[in-house]
């Protein structure tokens, strides 16, 4: 008994709210298990719940502004995962951060901030002026933006007609599985007149986003906020 409890110990218990893609979903999934084997080697793998959701009335419900709906449905989720014995909490997903306090009031439980794990990656690296890519929901609104900005850095976006574009991309394609050579030059392009603007490094701030963008397609340091959700995550795990 007692040898069994001393490997329980090695990990805490992490409840993913997930499907938001799944296809974002499954990388995190494969991310955070790397991860711990990297960290624990031999047979390790991650100590992980997984609520993945139905991403169709989701994708409408963020169109029509129902965000309150969303909070308690990302709740619900939250409590789930809570009930089958999740210590902490990670959304897959950037958008969705517009509601975590909804899953933090309900649930109690500590949850890792995408937006606050990338802003420590960016400073890391000294960085101040950085491009953000994503939802038209995620770049132009204060629940995630601002979180940057009170971080220290400097946010810059792209124009109306491109961040439309990069918004339509990862609905109608990356959220589908779709990965499109057009769809990345596009991409490259976004990138590099924000980089001639100024930006000193990209956050790719949809989890989406680094399906398709990689760092070779930037002339900037990229910050794949999956991958650095999913580094935060095993930390969390082995804390």
């Amino acid at each position: 008994m007692a040898a069994q409890k001393q490997r329980d110990s090695q990990q805490k218990t992490l409840g993913i709210i997930g499907g938001m893609s799944w296809e974002s979903t499954e990388s995190y999934y494969r991310l955070i298990n790397e991860g711990i084997k990297d960290k624990l080697g031999g047979l390790h793998s991650a100590d992980l719940l997984i609520h993945s959701v139905d991403f169709a009335p989701i994708g409408e419900m963020q169109a029509e502004g129902a965000w309150i709906e969303l909070g308690a449905m990302m709740a619900s989720s939250g409590e789930r995962l809570q009930a089958a014995g999740a210590q902490g909490l990670l959304m897959a997903t950037n958008t969705m951060h517009k509601v975590i306090s909804d899953v933090e009031t309900t649930t109690n439980l500590p949850i890792i901030h995408i937006a606050d794990a990338t802003a420590k990656e960016i400073e890391k690296q000294g960085l101040t002026k950085i491009a953000l890519l994503g939802t038209q929901f995620t770049m132009t609104q204060d629940f995630y933006k601002q979180r940057l900005i009170d971080a220290g850095l400097q946010v810059l976006l792209p124009e109306d007609e491109a961040r439309a574009e990069v918004h339509r991309i990862i609905y109608d394609e990356l959220c589908k599985g779709q990965i499109l050579d057009s769809s990345r030059q596009y991409y490259r392009q976004v990138i590099t007149d924000l980089a001639n603007e100024g930006a000193e490094g990209v956050i790719l701030g949809c989890t989406e986003i680094g399906l398709l963008i990689k760092q070779t397609d930037s002339p900037i340091p990229v910050f794949d906020t999956t991958a650095i959700h999913a580094a935060a995550a095993v930390d969390f795990l082995l804390e």
